[in-house]
Parts: structure tokens; C-alpha cells; sequence
């Protein structure tokens, strides 16, 4: 994901992620929710996209949309076995079990409903299913979460507290996770195998734990944290490209140092809204633990800047020899 696909991404995680307007929207929402089952004349309105059925020797709709029409219930969806893809997002909906029927389906949008938790929910019966979004629902973990087809994941601006419970053996696709404006303290828990990309600003986050186990991962994203230091990111990140860590809390130049074990893959890097930035030579210091960095701050490395930071890098190592030899 390019620079500017990821700031459009996070400010659409800002966009959802307040969580006091969400806590009082869930509030009223309680307050004013009246029964509500889909019907027939709710649900063919919302029916298109006209495909070949699995067999071939039919046609049925195989894409269903079901926005905002104040949900309680869906039970009659589980007539459509055809459908594969589903949008019951700003409804009222807390069961997902009529979607066990739908063993077609690839795409689910169930944002904005009162989705409490993944157990008991049918998800890992829908062996196709490969793009899931349950963004502002009421999850606060992720145990029973499962998809074996599941390659994007999207939890914008739950209450989740922790990640524990994965069951990676049963996740092994998900490439994309979103964990932004969630409660989470630390990352560990987070052990998926094949994970590319990881969203996790707009947390509590002071702990970077467990990312030894994301071998695969290239972006990693935890804007607007409370990270004092950067211990955790670990050498066995060895696909790391992107990291922003904007609007933390790091303050000391050593904490580069925790870099270095990435120096060879990362490619970009966003520090600003640090303490960090305003230190002397901040950007040389950089520069001179990871000299194959491209970007800083949204910022181009110049030759001139690289140059610079050789040379600054040169000079320490003499200081170190030095003062090595004095001994």
C-alpha cells in the first residue's frame, strides 16, 4: 500500500474510531431499537447482479444490499444460498447465524451493528468467505475468530482489549488486518503466519510485543499511540518496508536503535509528532541507522542528506575505535 492509500485508509479509521460519540450512539441506538425482520419487500429491492449458479445450469442474484434499513433480524437471508456478496452494514443485528446457509459468500460489510463476539457466529462455515468487515460493532476480543479463506479483516473502532485466542492455524490467508481505534495495550496475540499489513493506530498501545512472529509482515501502521521506545520491533520482521509511528510518545535518539535489526528492508519511515524530531541532527541520526531508508516523514532522502549521514556515521565509528583503543 502506497503512503497515500494508507493516510486515505487512516482517515477513514478516524472518521469511525471516535469512541465516546460511538459509545453514545450505541446508547440511544438501545433506547430506540424496535423489532425489525427482514421481509421480502425489505430484501428484493436489494437483490442484483444476476450470475450462473454453481452448477451452471442456472441464474440466481448474487449480490444483496441491506444498509440502514434498521435490522433486527435476518433470519430469511438463509434462503438465498447463491449469495456472495452482502452488505447488512447500520442495522441493529447481534446474530450473524443465518449466514451459515450462505456458503457462497466471499464479501460480508456488517459495520455499524451490535456484533458482541465471534463465538457462537457462523463465519468459519463459510469456507469462501475472503473479505470481512464488522467495523464499529461491540467485539472485545477475538476468540472464536475464524476463515480459512479470510485475506482482509476489518475491526475499526470495536472495544477490543486484547488479542487473544487466534486461532492462526485457521487463519492462515489473512494478509490485511484492521485494528484501528480500538483499546488494545499491547500487540501481543497477534500471531498470523501470512500477515502483510497491520493497522493499529488509534489504540493505548506502550508495548510492542509478540512482532518476532510476523515474518511476513511489510506495513506496519500504529499512529497515535503511547510508545515511549520502539523495543519489539524485532529482526525476524525481515519484510518490513513501511512504519508509522506518529503521534507517540518517543523521545530518545537510542531508540533507533531498535531499527536497525529492519535497516535492510525498511523503506519508509514516519516519526513525526515525536518528541524525537525536535532533537539535534534528528534526521541525520536516522539516517545513519538506516541507510537504505527512502522516505522520513512523507520526506524523500536527498543524495546530499545520505551523504551527510555517512559521513556522520563514518565519524562515530572512528570516535568508537578511539576510544576502544584508550582501553
Amino acid at each position: 500500500m502506497s503512503e497515500g492509500e494508507d493516510d486515505a485508509a487512516l482517515s477513514e479509521g478516524e472518521e469511525v474510531a471516535n469512541e465516546d460519540g460511538q459509545e453514545e450512539n450505541m446508547s440511544e441506538k438501545e433506547e430506540q431499537i424496535e423489532p425489525c425482520p427482514l421481509t421480502k419487500e425489505i430484501l428484493i429491492p436489494g437483490l442484483s447482479l444476476l450470475c450462473r449458479t454453481g452448477n451452471g445450469l442456472a441464474h440466481a442474484f448474487v449480490k444483496l444490499e441491506l444498509k440502514d434499513r434498521r435490522l433486527t433480524d435476518m433470519a430469511l437471508v438463509s434462503s438465498f444460498v447463491h449469495l456472495r456478496f452482502l452488505d447488512v452494514s447500520s442495522n441493529h443485528l447481534s446474530d450473524l447465524s443465518p449466514l451459515a446457509a450462505l456458503t457462497q459468500l466471499l464479501w460480508l460489510k456488517g459495520d455499524g451493528n451490535m456484533v458482541a463476539g465471534f463465538r457462537g457466529q457462523p463465519l468459519g462455515q463459510l469456507t469462501y468467505l475472503q473479505w470481512l468487515s464488522l467495523a464499529l460493532n461491540r467485539l472485545r476480543d477475538l476468540e472464536g475468530l475464524e476463515g480459512l479463506a479470510l485475506e482482509s479483516l476489518n475491526l475499526i473502532g470495536n472495544g477490543i482489549q486484547r488479542v487473544s485466542g487466534l486461532r492462526y492455524h485457521h487463519l492462515t490467508n489473512l494478509v490485511t488486518l484492521e485494528l484501528r481505534g480500538n483499546k488494545l495495550e499491547t500487540t501481543d496475540g497477534i500471531y498470523l503466519p501470512n500477515l502483510r499489513r497491520l493497522y493499529l493506530a488509534q489504540n493505548i498501545i506502550k508495548r510492542l510485543e509478540g512482532l518476532g512472529k510476523l515474518e511476513h509482515l511489510t506495513t506496519l501502521h500504529l499512529r497515535d499511540n503511547q510508545l515511549e521506545n520502539l523495543d519489539g520491533i524485532s529482526p525476524n520482521m525481515k519484510n518490513l518496508q513501511y512504519l508509522n509511528i506518529r503521534g507517540n510518545l518517543v523521545s530518545a535518539q537510542r531508540a533507533l536503535r531498535s531499527l536497525v535489526g529492519v535497516s535492510r528492508t525498511l523503506r519508509a519511515l514516519v516519526l513525526s509528532e515525536n518528541p524525537l524530531v525536535e532533537t539535534e541532527d534528528y534526521r541525520l541520526c536516522v539516517l545513519s541507522r538506516l541507510p537504505l531508508l527512502e522516505r522520513l516523514d512523507k520526506e524523500p532522502i536527498s543524495p546530499e542528506e545520505k551523504s551527510e549521514a555517512q559521513e556522520k556515521l563514518r565519524e562515530f565509528n572512528d570516535e568508537v575505535a578511539a576510544e576502544a583503543q584508550e582501553y
